[in-house]
């Protein structure tokens, strides 16, 4: 897909609805005593895989208008085993990989070829120390895993935190329906930590608590189940990331509507980003609004916002200066090896760009904005750097998407909705 270019953004849109929050309000109405509603939840390929990989476990769901109705099964998991193929969906394999603990039977959850590089080892070894009976079938800590469940058996585990918070999530919404009380002990840096605190909130709202000792031990306690509930799911910050950019790069204009003040999501980070780089971020009533401004190179940490990544660097194509974007080591694991397909899109647009084990430095040309050149950008598969360098493409004319559906993932009407905001072409 070619990106039209030379157009600038000034328009006011509606956020698309929360991947994070659909799938753990998808686990949590599973669990839950009777039949929920999510009112306006994110249509994609990752719920769609979450409603799949549910209805093989004996868990239905159905779509009514606008609204995502889920029978929740009170904690039990119906199906005596089943083997589930999540594909690209990450957060849904984590998330069930812990609640098919809850059936009694043999599951076996497996996903692309992507999906089997991808480390699950952490989660599994908390699992066993809970005394589930699991492994990882290749015995490279990666997908295919197998379970043989008898329930959640609840009790202490550690876990590391360095590799992705979902490990935590997981365990947490699966303790309310264990046998015993669950502490989860975190070890070393927990990284992505308002993914967690998103986990946290959604818990709650179903009616289940956490309770927390300095930000590391977790214990939830057993037989309180969750509740149904109607619950709206939020819009999603990381998908708003991609109209604060536009606007960043085209000298432009965004409000965007729909977040939350209270909003916990942890790409909310990408307001002060851009507000450190030279545009100016202020709320107008319901909505955001950025407007773009000379930019400067940022130096950032983004070890609780890694799905910015792709999207900050693309921003940094236009600044003055370098740009360097901190403790993302995480990304290696991601849809791509996200630090090294970021640096390579940023080289194939004219910038330098340097990717270290868990940082990467964006370095644009010496004549500025004027030195990049439109090129094909491969996004690896990988929705995020799809829609970010979509957006550098909106201020680099020739910028050619060459996988454009992978934006489905998490945002499958990105470009109905982004590209008709630029005027002026």
């Amino acid at each position: 897909m070619l990106i039209p270019s030379g157009g600038v953004v000034d328009a006011e849109v509606a956020a698309p609805p929360s991947k994070s929050l659909t799938i753990r309000a998808l686990a949590a109405a599973a669990l839950a005593d009777g039949r929920s509603a999510l009112r306006r939840p994110l249509f994609s390929d990752d719920t769609f895989a979450m409603a799949s990989a549910l209805a093989a476990l004996g868990i239905e769901s159905a779509r009514r208008g606008g609204s995502l109705m889920v029978e929740g099964r009170g904690g039990l998991i119906p199906s005596s085993g089943a083997v589930l193929d999540l594909g690209d969906a990450g957060t849904p394999l984590r998330l069930l990989t812990a609640l098919c603990c809850l059936g009694r039977g043999r599951f076996v959850l497996d996903g692309s070829e992507r999906m089997r590089q991808r480390p699950i080892g952490d989660l599994v070894e908390a699992l066993r120390q809970l005394g589930v009976p699991i492994l990882t079938l290749h015995g490279n800590d990666c997908p295919p895993v197998e379970l043989v469940a008898g329930g959640f058996p609840g009790g202490s585990c550690r876990l590391r935190g360095e590799a992705s918070s979902q490990f935590l999530s997981a365990l947490l919404m699966a303790g309310p329906c264990g046998a015993r009380d669950l502490t989860v002990t975190v070890e070393g840096e927990l990284v992505s930590r308002p993914y967690v605190d998103l986990t946290l909130r959604m818990m709650a709202d179903f009616g289940a608590s956490v309770e927390q000792q300095a930000g590391r031990v977790f214990h939830v306690r057993a037989g309180i189940p969750y509740q149904p509930r109607m619950i709206p799911i939020e819009a999603d910050a990381s998908s708003a990331s991609y109209f604060f950019a536009a606007a960043a790069v085209t000298g432009g204009r965004i409000a965007v509507t729909g977040i939350p003040r209270d909003s916990a999501q942890g790409d909310l980070a990408m307001l002060p980003i851009l507000e450190a780089m030279g545009c100016a971020v202020r709320r107008r009533g319901t909505a955001i609004e950025v407007i773009g401004g000379s930019l400067r190179g940022v130096d950032a940490d983004l070890a609780d916002a890694p799905d910015l990544v792709p999207t900050v660097a693309a921003v940094a194509l236009f600044a003055e200066g370098p740009s360097t974007l901190r403790r993302i080591g995480h990304l290696r694991w991601k849809e791509s090896d996200r630090i090294e397909a970021t640096a390579a899109c940023a080289r194939a647009l004219g910038a330098a760009a340097v990717a270290e084990e868990a940082r990467l430095t964006i370095v644009p040309p010496g004549a500025g904005r004027a030195g990049l050149r439109g090129a094909a950008i491969d996004p690896r598969g990988d929705h995020r750097l799809a829609m970010a360098f979509t957006v550098a493409g909106l201020a680099v004319p020739g910028v050619v998407i060459t996988d454009p559906s992978c934006v489905s993932k998490s945002f499958p009407d990105f470009f109905d909705v982004l590209l008709p905001l630029v005027s002026g072409r």
